[in-house]
């Protein structure tokens, strides 16, 4: 049990390592187009399935909220699409689920909001209609991706596309990387607070 273990976090720290080497500049553009976003005054809305759904409200909370408990600022606009049981439901019976995420992305998002695309396959068919419909829509597409990008990433403006096939690898380094902006559109946002 403790290779197995010692196996799991050595394979974590790795990808991790390759994320630095492979993955900072995507990691920067991103986090760039993301404060730009706020700066001129919208939002991000955030989907995913699963762990990517878990995510998605994970990282809405941390912007919303708060990340640092010593960083007092004002909240941040952040909308995770997959919280809400009776348009998920009331989606996936009359439209289908894979347009659940596409059709709150026509609702809720306008020119120059953000949205966040996770999957760690690249190829989730409601992420990506998602990420098509926020593109029609004049926003700006941020991926969250794993294998390769997958079909999803043509349609994003900038993404991080994690050099790992296993799913929860990816997922870890997911909110990883989701930290590292939402800590970086704080100190953006609210510099003095966060000295």
């Amino acid at each position: 049990m403790e290779q197995r273990i010692a196996a799991a976090i050595a394979e974590s720290i790795a990808l991790k390592q390759r994320l630095l080497a492979e993955c900072l500049s995507d990691i920067v553009r991103c986090a760039q187009l993301l404060v730009q976003v706020y700066r001129k005054g919208g939002k991000a809305l955030l989907c995913g399935n699963g762990g990517s759904a878990a995510d998605s409200q994970h990282l809405a909370a941390e912007l919303v909220v708060r990340l640092r408990g010593h960083v007092h600022r004002g909240a941040i606009p952040a909308i995770a699409l997959t919280v809400d049981s009776s348009i998920l439901t009331a989606g996936g019976n009359d439209i289908g689920f894979e347009n659940i995420f596409a059709r709150q992305v026509e609702a809720y998002g306008r020119p120059g909001d953000a949205l966040i695309a996770i999957s760690t396959s690249g190829n989730s068919e409601n992420v990506l209609r998602a990420a098509q419909q926020a593109q029609r829509q004049g926003m700006t597409v941020l991926g969250l991706l794993g294998s390769g990008g997958g079909r999803i990433l043509p349609y994003c403006t900038a993404a991080v596309v994690v050099p790992s096939s296993v799913t929860a690898r990816i997922q870890e380094v997911h909110i990883l990387v989701g930290h590292i902006w939402c800590e970086l559109v704080e100190e953006a946002l609210f510099p003095e607070l966060c000295a």
